[in-house]
């Protein structure tokens, strides 16, 4: 029996990918290039500013100056963190069903707390999620068990009371060495090129809504 229910953040509960496409193409503008679709910078968004700035630049960690470049997006997204980003449609109503069913629920991400509280404060939902974990609040970060298992704890639900929602891959790693029921988004970002029937979850959701028929 379900008796919690935990989320990713990033191409899950909230479309983010226009705020962060904000900033890297920001960047992109003052170097002279021409910014990036809105639908390319999706499917890298929730691999944020290292999966971004590859995209963008062609530049990964340890490259010349790609601190610098790191640094410059993540203070552009810093200034225009909730602009254009909204919940997915129908996931408010999920989330309303989920309290008025008296199942708590939370959110692992492995986006920086500096975004992750900010952003969920403005999105409305602070007060109401029961557990937050950012990438930087543990040792590790998703796809290692860690986060999801620091969350639980919180929830004081064991692992295999809960599932986990998220729309990439690492989501379902993660999930699956918690011994925590993955189910993937596949109306997220779904970024890494794989079809998400072969990352090794038994269940997949077109619509945020499509999880109470699981529940």
């Amino acid at each position: 029996m379900i008796k919690a229910v935990l989320f990713d953040l990033d191409g899950t509960v909230a479309d983010t990918a226009p705020d962060l496409g904000h900033a890297l193409n920001r960047q992109r503008i003052a170097r002279g290039f021409t910014p990036l679709p809105i639908a390319a910078i999706r499917t890298e968004a929730s691999a944020g500013s290292r999966g971004l700035l590859g995209l963008g630049f062609n530049i990964k960690p340890g490259d010349d100056g790609y601190d610098l470049m790191r640094d410059e997006f993540l203070d552009f997204y810093t200034e225009h963190l909730c602009h254009d980003t909204c919940l997915f449609p129908g996931m408010i109503e999920l989330l309303d069903q989920l309290d008025a069913r008296s199942l708590p629920w939370g959110i692992v991400t492995n986006k920086p707390a500096r975004f992750t509280h900010p952003l969920i404060q403005q999105l409305g939902l602070q007060l109401r999620a029961a557990c937050v974990i950012s990438g930087d609040e543990t040792t590790h970060t998703k796809p290692h068990p860690e986060p999801l298992l620091v969350a639980s704890r919180k929830l004081a639900v064991a692992p295999s009371d809960c599932i986990y929602l998220g729309d990439d891959m690492r989501d379902v790693t993660a999930s699956l060495a918690a011994e925590m029921e993955p189910i993937i988004a596949r109306y997220g970002y779904l970024g890494n090129g794989q079809s998400p029937e072969t990352w090794g979850a038994k269940y997949l959701i077109d619509h945020p809504q499509d999880l109470l028929t699981y529940l």
